[in-house]
């Protein structure tokens, strides 16, 4: 666990201020960021389902609308709203990953074995933390994250569903009889495993402001 660790955290230390300056850039900085994330995650979808020609196709559909949503949530709203986002994305998956190899327990599902309730659990605790830490120190739109118990609500919805769009990559890995999606970044696997769960949370979360 211990190396594991160190990988996934030495990627995470280069990759993390990267996007960073490419999302609050914005404009055509950002598009070309998700230009380059969309045809690399494109590829790991083609060639986990390549024996498959719908779930191709559907899978390209879905990644399209996926990061055109997330382009008109950088465009249309504050950039530290987007950035909340992210960060409760990335301390869920932290969460689970932490409580999950420390705690054990039950397994969750068959899906994914090295998913369980305690890495569940971390996930969420783990996302309101830095979700609240986040708001008292940065300024975010109170139209969409107002304060107390909406904004655990919303918190705690964004993990939720960070957390189903993980098991949902999952069973596509599994189906693949494979671990990784990639092996682009060490110690998280492919792009498509390090954005698994964003790339639900930004479209279903884009629907809801819209309605």
């Amino acid at each position: 666990m211990i190396k594991e660790f160190e990988k996934r955290l030495l990627s995470s230390i280069i990759l993390i201020p990267i996007s960073i300056f490419f999302i609050v850039k914005g404009s055509f900085f950002f598009i070309f960021f998700l230009s380059v994330l969309f045809l690399a995650t494109s590829y790991e979808w083609l060639k986990m389902n390549k024996k498959n020609n719908l779930l191709k196709i559907f899978g390209i559909i879905f990644l399209f609308l996926s990061f055109y949503t997330t382009l008109e949530m950088r465009e249309n709203y504050k950039v530290n709203d987007f950035l909340l986002i992210i960060i409760i994305c990335i301390f869920t998956d932290i969460g689970g990953y932490v409580f999950g190899n420390i705690f054990k327990g039950p397994k969750l599902t068959r899906i994914s074995p090295k998913k369980t309730y305690s890495g569940v659990f971390g996930g969420f605790l783990l996302s309101l933390i830095a979700g609240l830490i986040f708001t008292n120190y940065f300024f975010v739109d109170q139209k969409i994250f107002s304060e107390d118990l909406f904004l655990l609500i919303v918190i705690l919805f964004i993990s939720m569903i960070s957390q189903i769009g993980d098991l949902i990559i999952s069973y596509f890995k599994r189906n693949a009889k494979l671990k990784d999606t990639g092996k682009i970044i060490p110690g998280h696997g492919g792009l498509l495993d390090r954005i698994d769960g964003m790339i639900f949370v930004f479209p279903i979360f884009y629907l809801i402001l819209i309605l």
